[in-house]
């Protein structure tokens, strides 16, 4: 028995799922949750092998749920999200179904995923979906026990920490499981460079900039915090600057 999550904020969405899963005995639906928060703690408590993921949610969005899991589940997208926004990541998810859809449309989803049976999202899905306007603003973390939702313009900078990055503010510092090129594609280019393959940070907070042997430099931060720039990082920093 294939176990799934429905997680949607509107409840008759849920429903017609519920419905429409009826004609897949080898299914059953083990939770139905209606904000992503719900969801993630269904997930590692449930460990179901597909979820009908919803992505304009309140609280967290269904993109931003999926950052935070340790294990992910395979994903069928149910949305109302703009077609265009999701043809530059569907290549990467088992399918999507764009509200409102037909039994037919569903029942060749659900097809798809038993004929393929492939994990998702992977690192690929996350890194388009992050462009999409929602997730500009923002970065959420899992914080232990806790979801902490920091708005970008708190961001002093973000530095490479092997698997992981470490985001830094006034408040502290907060691990995630990203790449850095990853969020160097999230964070709006007019804010944030990549100083250094191990830096990127929030031009802002950036208030002197010393020049250090064999072509590198040393960006100095409003908190006193210095960072190393490399050579390109460097000319990264003159256009953005202006100087």
């Amino acid at each position: 028995m294939l176990k799934v999550l429905i997680i949607d904020d509107e409840p008759l969405a849920c429903l017609l799922v519920q419905e429409y899963l009826a004609a897949f005995p080898q299914m059953q639906v083990v939770g139905i949750c209606h904000d992503g928060f719900s969801g993630l703690k269904a997930i590692q408590q449930e460990e179901p092998d597909l979820i009908f993921l919803d992505i304009q949610m309140p609280r967290i969005n269904g993109f931003e749920m999926l950052e935070l899991l340790e294990k992910q589940p395979a994903v069928i997208f149910t949305t109302a999200f703009d077609e265009y926004a999701m043809k530059a990541f569907d290549q990467h998810a088992v399918d999507y179904l764009l509200k409102p859809y037909s039994l037919e449309r569903f029942q060749k989803a659900v097809q798809k995923y038993l004929s393929q049976q492939h994990h998702l999202p992977n690192e690929a899905l996350l890194t388009s979906a992050s462009l999409s306007p929602q997730q500009q603003d923002r970065i959420v973390i899992k914080d232990n026990a806790t979801i902490r939702i920091i708005p970008v313009n708190q961001v002093h900078y973000i530095e490479a920490a092997d698997d992981y990055i470490k985001i830094f503010t006034a408040d502290g510092s907060w691990l995630k499981n990203k790449t850095m090129a990853a969020m160097e594609q999230q964070l709006p280019v007019h804010q944030f460079v990549r100083i250094h393959r191990s830096y990127l940070v929030n031009v802002q907070e950036i208030s002197q900039l010393f020049p250090m042997e064999k072509e590198s430099y040393t960006a100095i931060l409003k908190n006193k915090k210095q960072l190393p720039v490399s050579k390109s990082g460097y000319q990264k920093l003159k256009e953005k600057l202006g100087i």
